[in-house]
């Protein structure tokens, strides 16, 4: 088998390098490693079951608006190029021109011999032609036709208004694809009439997880115009897992991207061990026998496994006020990340998240314009999981996406969106004071609107942690018995209790701060916001989160 990697290089012709002139293209900051041995994993390719894919990285720009979309900055469209010898073109690649040249799209190799065909016909999406943008020339959408049993995964984009040929692309045999659905938005022409207004979006399959066998096939959609034309994702029939990488590999995935957080030079409440937590006195209660807690075992063999959440345990703090103190402010030095990997996007990809315990969530502070306010209690609870999320090609071992969790939300950033630390490929992360939520730049990221909500700030401070200096690998599901998963991963109740307190008195004293207009506004805001920011229920561990076998969102 050939090498079906395919990287923009300069050994480009002066024609495509005089097509792409204007976005550059991302790369990581330091070459990847020679991955260990394993089996599929970085091999270039994957069998779904007859049908091999690749990943294409090097493409011919076709054409481009320069408005529009994010920023108001366009959309550039590609042809992949350099598809290597018996691969076939599924679909054209779009993205913002705001940003890095970042992107793929998988190619096909029929083993079977009649899991790809020829279109029959091409349906014109969209065209340009009545829009009144900035743009190269003139820009036509075209959707393959199918014949009957086949599906098509991508477009076709011109730049001029004939039919392409119909050996440009291929179409799929329909047990070989799965339902898609909208991802991230990619362009919109605001300025257009209705009847010709468009939006690009990116395609991901929609049913996503450990067991999902969708594949992404890295093309776009356009929602609008005639887009009851429907496209489909791939899917892993195969679904054998053995691109997915061995102990070894996962080892040096982590070494190469384990992110480096930065923790706010004011944070009272540091990370610690979950043994660490439990060492030093962290307690673990039953209803009915609040009054004989137990003192929980450093593996946490003697907690509760499996069940459900029925309120039956739950984990405190020490009752010993010393005790608690010091438990509360966390031991930075004996943090410990803890890993789970996990196949993602029909097992094309490698999710590894990246589980952080705090064991003390600390106050919410609010902005109310002009004005920054403690929230007295609110916020406040023991126990903080909190998790980052990095998506790895299995294809060729490179990082993706990054995701950052944030209180009951979260970002997916591009690779090329992210911050890298000190020209290596660690990720750089910040967490915010007090709530810990992760995010991909320092500064303040206000949780609400109008210049009133929860702030959360974050700083580049000399206070960090490396998780991949203190690493723990706690689970990945598809080795088997190779990797034991520590007892207080299956414990499935609260890390903290209930916390019972008045909202509505904390509020008050909060609003006896602010001035008569503001009270309204502010109070307005708070009944927006959802339970998870009251901390008034003990959060649940990593193995009862929906990422757990599922996406992040």
């Amino acid at each position: 088998m050939g090498n079906c990697l395919s990287f923009p290089s300069t050994n480009i012709s002066k024609k495509l390098e005089q097509v792409l002139p204007i976005q550059t293209v991302f790369k990581l900051p330091s070459p990847l490693p020679i991955w260990p041995a394993g089996k599929g994993f970085g091999n270039g390719s994957i069998n779904l079951g007859g049908l091999e894919v690749c990943q294409v990285s090097s493409f011919t720009k076709i054409w481009a608006t320069h408005e529009g979309g994010p920023d108001n900055l366009g959309v550039t469209f590609f042809e992949p190029s350099q598809i290597p010898d018996g691969f076939l073109m599924l679909g054209c690649y779009s993205q913002p021109s705001s940003k890095s040249q970042f992107g793929w799209v998988l190619a096909g190799k029929d083993d079977a011999g009649d899991i790809l065909r020829t279109p029959v016909d091409y349906t014109l999406v969209w065209s340009s032609e009545s829009v009144k943008i900035k743009q190269d020339g003139n820009g036509y959408i075209w959707y393959p036709v199918p014949p009957e049993g086949y599906k098509s995964v991508g477009l076709m984009v011109t730049n001029s208004p004939e039919k392409p040929l119909l050996e440009k692309i291929r179409v799929v045999r329909v047990d070989f694809t799965k339902e898609c659905e909208k991802d991230t938005w990619i362009w919109g022409d605001d300025k257009a009439a209705q009847s010709s207004k468009v939006n690009i979006y990116a395609l991901r399959p929609k049913t996503r997880g450990t067991q999902a066998h969708g594949v992404c096939v890295g093309t776009f959609q356009v929602d609008g115009a005639a887009s009851a034309l429907s496209l489909s994702c791939l899917k892993n029939k195969q679904f054998s897992l053995s691109h997915m990488p061995s102990l070894d590999q996962i080892k040096s995935i982590i070494q190469t991207y384990s992110p480096l957080i930065y923790l706010h030079p004011d944070e009272p409440f540091l990370p610690s061990s979950v043994s660490w937590f439990f060492n030093n006195g962290a307690l673990l209660y039953k209803q009915g026998e609040e009054s004989n807690p137990v003192r929980i075992d450093a593996t946490g063999s003697n907690l509760p496994q499996g069940g459900s959440n029925d309120g039956m345990y739950w984990l405190d703090l020490p009752i010993d006020g010393a005790s608690k103190g010091k438990v509360k402010k966390g031991d930075l030095q004996s943090s410990n990340a803890y890993f789970h990997v996990k196949p993602m996007l029909g097992a094309t990809f490698t999710d590894i998240s990246i589980w952080v315990f705090y064991p003390f969530n600390g106050a919410a502070r609010a902005k109310v314009k002009f004005i920054n306010i403690p929230l007295g209690k609110i916020g406040e609870h023991v126990g903080d999981w909190e998790h980052m999320t990095l998506r790895v090609s299995n294809f060729n071992g490179e990082l993706w996406r990054v995701y950052y969790s944030e209180h009951s939300g979260g970002t997916w950033l591009n690779a090329s969106e992210v911050e890298f630390v000190s020209g290596k490929n660690k990720v750089a992360a910040y967490s915010s004071l007090h709530g810990h939520a992760f995010y991909a730049k320092p500064g303040l990221v206000l949780q609400g609107n109008n210049d009133i909500g929860i702030r959360n700030d974050t700083s580049k401070s000399k206070i960090m942690m490396d998780t991949g200096e203190r690493f723990e690998l706690v689970s990945a599901e598809y080795l088997g018995s190779i990797v034991a998963e520590p007892p207080w991963l299956n414990f499935n109740r609260p890390w903290g209790p209930k916390i019972n307190y008045d909202t509505r008195e904390e509020l008050k004293n909060v609003e006896k701060l602010l001035p008569g207009n503001l009270k309204t506004q502010f109070e307005k805001f708070v009944n927006s916001l959802p339970n998870e920011v009251f901390g008034e229920e003990g959060p649940l561990g990593p193995k009862m989160k929906n990422s757990w076998n599922g996406d992040e969102i």
